[in-house]
């Protein structure tokens, strides 16, 4: 049994405590969250949680079922076996002087990323994507100097028809 990573998506009531209560749960099981990114929902009494654990199948069932004993989880998904849409956003700030600027320009044109902030010295890269081409711009930026980094958690959705939302049927009779 491999150690690879779980998408999970979880729609949680949208309240105050809700993110403490299920981050120590991980931390009192001692599973450990790789990514973690958290949002209001199209209905905002509920948040989307994407979380994203590194461990076997074993580990991912575990995680599953702790989650789904809790009352402020509604629903969980694991969405490593579905097709699905996966982002991630950073902001990179990067030392950039006149002379390497036209370097570091054509790199973020090549990555379809943008530069959201200029200075005198610095320049500030936006990126969004899959994990592994955030992780590749950042490689290729390290030679400038990256001053400062600041990467969200993954948000994941299932493609097409299939849905995570908490207006789909197995989430109906707990909203009533």
């Amino acid at each position: 049994m491999s150690k690879h990573l779980h998408p999970l998506s979880a729609i949680v009531i949208n309240e105050s405590g809700v993110l403490a209560r299920i981050s120590g749960m991980f931390a009192r099981r001692g599973f450990n969250i790789d990514s973690l990114a958290v949002g209001e929902t199209e209905d905002p009494r509920y948040s989307r949680m994407t979380i994203m654990v590194r461990g076997d199948d074993r580990v991912l069932e575990q995680v599953v079922k702790q989650l789904g004993r809790m009352v402020d989880v509604i629903k969980i998904n694991d969405l490593a076996k579905d097709p699905h849409v996966e982002r991630e956003v950073a902001l990179i700030k990067v030392h950039a002087p006149p002379s390497e600027r036209s370097e570091i320009i054509e790199l973020v044109n090549i990555f379809r990323a943008k530069i959201v902030d200029v200075g005198k010295k610095r320049l500030m890269i936006e990126i969004s994507g899959k994990g592994d081409k955030v992780d590749a711009i950042i490689d290729m930026l390290k030679p400038y100097g990256i001053v400062e980094l600041a990467r969200t958690g993954r948000i994941i959705l299932a493609r097409g028809q299939k849905t995570t939302s908490v207006m789909d049927r197995q989430a109906e009779k707990v909203l009533v």
